[in-house]
């Protein structure tokens, strides 16, 4: 017989909340349903179950994001359709989870530059929440007499986005096939190309969820703008994607300052270097 919460026993012990957070977005950018807000702003974060721990061991989940967003949604219950999680939350988020389940350090494992040395650094991750979250998203740019209202993309559209450039990528590997004809190969290169391209251009158009010229009406729907993209002038494109760029650095993990030891120094490896902090959903979670 399967219980309520309310009804067991036992629900006083579940998992209670590890720590307060208040999301970069600062809960902007979520369709409506998507996030249940607060009074003051933070949200709370659980630690992870065994069950979440597991989600994390199958690779398939991991490909399309759907073990991403089912972790999301078990510790942080504000958090109703994880799928809309702007792009900006979403290493913030993680982070957070990480610290509510295993701790507030990380060790990172590198090999030293120059060397076969191997090295761990403990890693800071509140420092990392800090970093993330002090940043803000400016949602207007401006061009002559345009001005287009950007927005971060969601976390499915940035997966499907991922995955399709997987592919892309995936195929233009074949082409070193020798038993494929070099006319073969120049139209399948092509063909790949123009499918990047076209993926590309329609994320960033994604990103913009209105646009006005001068005094006239602003324009909002998707297809319009997708349509306007395809046939803009390059300098204005180039300065709306650049725009957009410049806002998805600014809430990017920052690299770890090292500075190596005399002994490490002797055996080739620099007076310091930047340690990128990337983590797989795989071994973050490990």
């Amino acid at each position: 017989m399967n219980l309520s919460a309310s009804s067991n026993p036992l629900a006083k012990h579940f998992r209670q909340p590890k720590l307060y957070v208040t999301l970069p977005s600062k809960g902007y950018f979520y369709p409506k349903g998507s996030l249940e807000t607060t009074e003051t702003g933070e949200i709370p974060v659980l630690a992870m179950t065994a069950k979440d721990e597991l989600r994390f061991k199958t690779p398939d989940a991991l490909l399309n994001g759907q073990s991403t967003v089912d972790v999301i949604q078990s510790c942080i219950p504000n958090i109703k359709n994880a799928w809309n999680v702007p792009s900006i939350d979403v290493d913030y988020i993680l982070i957070a989870i990480r610290i509510a389940t295993y701790g507030e350090k990380m060790s990172i494992t590198t090999t030293l530059p120059n060397t076969d040395i191997e090295r761990s650094y403990d890693v800071d991750l509140r420092i990392l929440l800090d970093q993330i979250s002090s940043n803000e998203y400016e949602n207007i740019v401006s061009y002559r007499d345009w001005k287009f209202e950007i927005a971060p993309t969601n976390y499915k559209n940035f997966t499907e986005s991922a995955m399709k450039t997987f592919e892309e990528q995936r195929i233009l590997k074949l082409l070193d096939d020798d038993k494929m004809s070099e006319v073969e190969k120049i139209q399948r290169f092509n063909e790949s190309f123009t499918r990047l391209t076209d993926l590309n251009i329609g994320l960033m158009a994604r990103s913009v969820v209105a646009i006005q010229y001068q005094d006239e009406d602003p324009v909002t729907d998707p297809t319009h703008i997708a349509e306007f993209f395809d046939n803009a002038d390059k300098d204005l494109y180039k300065a709306v994607l650049d725009h957009i760029e410049s806002q998805r650095q600014k809430f990017k993990i920052k690299s770890l300052k090292v500075v190596t030891g005399e002994e490490e120094r002797a055996a080739g490896a620099p007076e310091e270097f930047m340690l990128p902090i990337v983590f797989d959903r795989s071994d973050f979670f490990a």
